[in-house]
């Protein structure tokens, strides 16, 4: 565990990556390769529906310093500065695409023993601030987030939500979308390394008393395999296989059905990375 209770985005996070990180429904390929420099190339080619689209990234870390740049398929060419410790226990980040020069923006972060603060600014004439702050400990932790526009003068969202950590489990609790919604969730390790989990997560939302109910697992078939499973009250059932081929490459096999409707055609979505 770290230090620190962890950003506002960290509560509840290990349930929401479960139920959601690579289930994917398209076609990507990214091939990785280092150079003596240092300096990380990786490529991505994407296929959705009838649209491919693609890009080049590079990556280079000098001592506190992480730069990213990344060129696509639109011409755009997107840039991001991370540095960390420029003062104690902090981490700034700039980024910023090319040409679209609105989309500018910095962040910085501020972490402590018994909180950790995190506040974004758009950099253009009448910018949405964003900020963050949750207190506690890596075992319990409150916090809040809001995001402020400063043209119309009036908060955009504002959310809280609390958490309670262990070694092998974690509950989280959500209050967002201004009040709108509740999100409760729980997710609970069966072995030692981590791989293999159960988790649920419930969510309502007041305007429509529409109630969401999910349970989802992985297993460890090995050291190389994992499966995936999540279904919910509504009858979507999504399964994902991910399979180590080589160190640090994966191959990611992903689908989801509609079991309340299986004339529809299920969803599949193919995943590999590829790196040396």
């Amino acid at each position: 565990m770290s230090k620190g209770p962890g950003l506002f985005s960290d509560i509840g996070k290990k349930a929401r990556d479960l139920l959601t990180k690579d289930y994917i429904s398209d076609q990507k390929l990214s091939i990785s390769t280092y150079s003596d420099t240092g300096v990380a190339l990786t490529s991505t080619a994407v296929k959705k529906g009838g649209l491919s689209t693609g890009d080049v990234g590079a990556q280079y870390k000098y001592k506190n310093t992480l730069i990213d740049v990344k060129v696509d398929t639109g011409s755009y060419i997107s840039t991001t500065l991370t540095l960390n410790d420029i003062a104690p226990s902090t981490k700034t980040i700039a980024s910023l695409k090319f040409p679209d020069y609105s989309s500018g923006k910095l962040e910085v972060q501020y972490y402590h023993h018994h909180a950790a603060f995190s506040t974004a600014v758009g950099l253009k004439q009448s910018p949405i601030v964003d900020l963050s702050v949750t207190l506690g400990t890596p075992t319990f932790a409150i916090g809040a987030e809001a995001s402020y526009e400063t043209a119309a003068g009036k908060l955009a969202k504002y959310t809280a939500g609390i958490s309670v950590t262990k070694p092998d489990s974690c509950a989280a609790i959500i209050l967002g979308d201004k009040g709108d919604t509740i999100k409760a969730s729980y997710i609970h390790h069966l072995d030692e390394l981590n791989k293999s989990a159960a988790v649920g997560e419930i969510s309502r939302r007041f305007s429509t008393n529409e109630n969401t109910f999910t349970v989802g697992g992985s297993y460890a078939v090995d050291n190389l395999t994992i499966v995936k499973l999540k279904l919910n009250n509504h009858g979507k059932l999504g399964a994902l296989l991910q399979h180590e081929l080589i160190p640090k490459s994966l191959l990611t096999i992903s689908s989801e059905f509609d079991t309340k409707a299986l004339e529809k055609t299920p969803r599949f979505g193919v995943a590999l990375a590829l790196k040396p």
